[in-house]
Parts: C-alpha cells; structure tokens; sequence
C-alpha cells in the first residue's frame, strides 16, 4: 500500500437550489393625466391619487396591504407638432408613482380589477417575492445545503485518486443571488370569459427560486 505524506488540495463549488411559494406582491401603479389646462390635470391626478391611496389605506387596514408608498411626482409639458410640422399647444402631464405591497393575492386580483378601468390610472408589474424573514432562513437552509455539496464532491474527487477523508480548510462566499424567473416577476391572468358579468382576473404566480453557491478548499487528511 502506497503511503502519501503530502496533503493533496482540492477546490470545489457547492451549491443548492429551493423553489418556494410567493408570499407578497409588489404592485407598481401610476396616476397619469394630461391635457391642455396645467391647473385642471395637477388637479385630477391629485384627485385620482387621493381616491387611489384611499383605497391601499383600506387594504392595509384589512391586512390585505403590507404596506404602500408615493414616493415621486413629475410634471412636465411637451408641444407636439401638427402633420404639417407646425408647433401646436402645449400638452400638460402629471404623473405620480405608487407601490403598494400585497400578501392577500385574491384581493390584489380584485383591486387590479377596479383599478384598471380608470383611465388616469397606469398598471404595471407585479414583482413576486417571499418575506423578508423567509428569505433569510431559506437562505440559511441552503447554505448548509450548499456546504453539504461542497463536502460530497470533494470527497467523491479525493475517494477517486485514493486520498481518503477531506479535511475543510476554507469557505467563501461568491455570489449568491436569489433569482426570480422572468415569467414570476409579473401577475400572469388566467382566461376568463366575456359577457356578463364582467370578466374578472385570477392572478397565477411561478415559485420563487433561490439558488447559494460556496466556494471551498479541503485538503485531504
């Protein structure tokens, strides 16, 4: 039997991937109004917003609402030119940003629902996440996931050249990046039949997917 009286190192990438249920709904809104009176759309965006944040308010209260914000207002005009390339009058905007963070997805459908027949209001995407908590502790679940990983292959390379158990000598983290597919980052409406009643959206989210991955070194005992 053949003696080895160096340490031989080995270097492996351990990882680990978890899919999870969403647990919250981001949903980004804007008010926007425009016309030929500057006073008259400052005005009904205003309106709109109040009428808009109102109802977040009362979701919230429900707890339906995590939580909302209206965190940038922008206003500005533009002149558009007529077909003859002559400068008309100027157009008035007012545009104001709203989030608001749902965890009861059946009212979400319903409030997009409401909202996405007014015509000053703009309904963007839907961002899918766990909670904050969740995340961590899946996050720590998949480490030691990864780290087991790690352990395996480097064993599997040290069993393969007959070096016998691996000792860990060092862990880094590289780049761990919690990844959302690109279908789960927005609300997906299922069919839904026209006539009356009116037609209502059902909201159907992908999982949520985290992936880890750690760096590490062994060297054989």
């Amino acid at each position: 039997m053949t003696e080895h009286t160096d340490h031989l190192e080995i270097v492996v990438r351990g990882s680990a991937r978890g899919r999870y249920r969403p647990e919250r709904g981001i949903i980004h809104l804007a008010v926007r109004v425009e016309g030929a009176d500057k006073s008259a759309v400052y005005t009904r965006a205003v309106e709109v917003h109040a009428d808009l944040t109102r109802a977040l308010t009362d979701h919230e209260t429900a707890g339906a609402v995590a939580g909302w914000s209206a965190d940038s207002v922008r206003v500005y005009s533009y002149r558009p030119y007529s077909e003859t390339g002559d400068l008309r009058d100027p157009v008035y905007n007012t545009r104001i940003r709203v989030e608001a963070e749902f965890v009861d997805f059946e009212r979400l459908s319903e409030f997009i629902d409401v909202w996405a027949s007014v015509d000053a209001v703009e309904i963007g995407d839907v961002d899918w996440d766990l909670r904050a908590e969740t995340r961590r502790d899946r996050e720590r679940e998949l480490r030691r996931a990864a780290v087991d990983d790690a352990i395996v292959k480097a064993q599997a390379y040290s069993d393969a050249v007959g070096r016998g158990p691996v000792v860990p000598v060092l862990l880094s983290d590289p780049d761990m990046a919690p990844r959302v597919p690109q279908a789960s980052r927005r609300a997906m409406p299922m069919a839904v039949a026209a006539g009356p009643p009116p037609p209502s959206l059902e909201l159907r989210t992908d999982d949520i997917e985290i992936g880890v991955a750690v760096d590490a070194r062994f060297r054989t005992a």
